[in-house]
């Protein structure tokens, strides 16, 4: 009986690794068919990069999705961007973001999240989002982690924030990024009440069409905020890896002039403040956060 049952672990075991085994494959053979799928699209587009982005709108939910290949070796993008401590000073880089901290909470790290104005702002007054980070995967030739929360501010809820990647040739990667959540009733009338008054002619990226003089039109409402948030989160992302190599004392200016010098090429759909504004505030926040750890 004893044998019996270690044969059973063992066939278990190896099972599972098998199983394992077979859906990294699958994953990295999707990202790679993706990556072959895009190819045009990622060598010509407005965007100047080779980057690919598209969203979704149904009744109660939002997504932005990004496919981009960035300058950056696999391996150093894996290690950057699938340990979770990074992720603080990676988001801190966005606009609203006021503060972030790690923490283990039950055999679990949890992001602790605060969402803001685009100017100074006390914590008080910002809305706390707690991310449960979870690694879904880590070989060699695919990585993919998730931050997960459960409730947003004004009723939205079941935030997604995905990241994954493969390497491709030239010693590149090609990187996956997702930006999603629901909303409820408050949260939409919230947001028809911006889109009518200071956030109406603002517009997202994707082209719907051409105007009489044959300048491109781009999608607005709900959909243009997706899109406006997705990139700015994925420039972060990438200011985040380019800086990787910076000396420790010039590391985070470097990130803040990347940031924000990356979401100036798309003046029309993301500048929203000044650039001493954007870095005398977030030189702020990030002592703040600092002093905090």
């Amino acid at each position: 009986m004893y044998w019996i049952s270690v044969l059973m672990i063992v066939s278990f075991f190896l099972g599972a690794q098998s199983s394992f085994a077979a859906e990294s494959a699958t994953q990295n053979t999707r990202l790679r068919d993706k990556y072959t799928e895009l190819s045009k699209q990622l060598n010509n587009n407005q965007f100047k990069r080779p980057l690919h982005m598209s969203s979704m709108e149904s009744s109660d939910n939002l997504k932005g999705e990004i496919f981009a290949v960035v300058s950056y070796p696999f391996a150093t993008v894996n290690k950057a961007l699938t340990n979770p401590e990074n992720w603080c000073d990676l988001l801190i880089l966005h606009i609203n973001v006021k503060y972030c901290h790690a923490a283990n909470k039950e055999d679990s790290t949890v992001l602790s999240v605060y969402i803001g104005k685009k100017d100074e702002q006390p914590l008080a007054d910002a809305h706390q989002v707690e991310f449960n980070y979870q690694e879904i995967n880590s070989t060699p030739n695919h990585f993919a982690i998730e931050l997960n929360a459960e409730k947003g501010p004004l009723s939205t809820s079941d935030y997604r924030i995905l990241v994954e990647a493969i390497p491709i040739k030239g010693g590149l990667t090609f990187l996956h990024f997702t930006y999603a959540y629901k909303f409820g009733l408050r949260g939409n009338l919230a947001m028809q009440g911006y889109l009518a008054t200071i956030g109406r002619n603002k517009i997202g990226f994707t082209i719907i069409g051409k105007s009489a003089d044959g300048k491109p039109e781009y999608i607005k409402g709900v959909r243009g905020v997706i899109e406006r948030n997705t990139m700015r989160y994925y420039l972060a992302i990438d200011a985040y890896l380019a800086e990787i190599n910076t000396p420790e004392q010039d590391i985070l200016e470097q990130r803040l002039l990347r940031w924000y010098n990356s979401t100036d090429q798309y003046a029309t759909q993301l500048q929203e403040v000044q650039k001493e504004d954007y870095l005398a505030m977030k030189r702020k926040e990030y002592k703040r956060q600092q002093l905090a750890q």
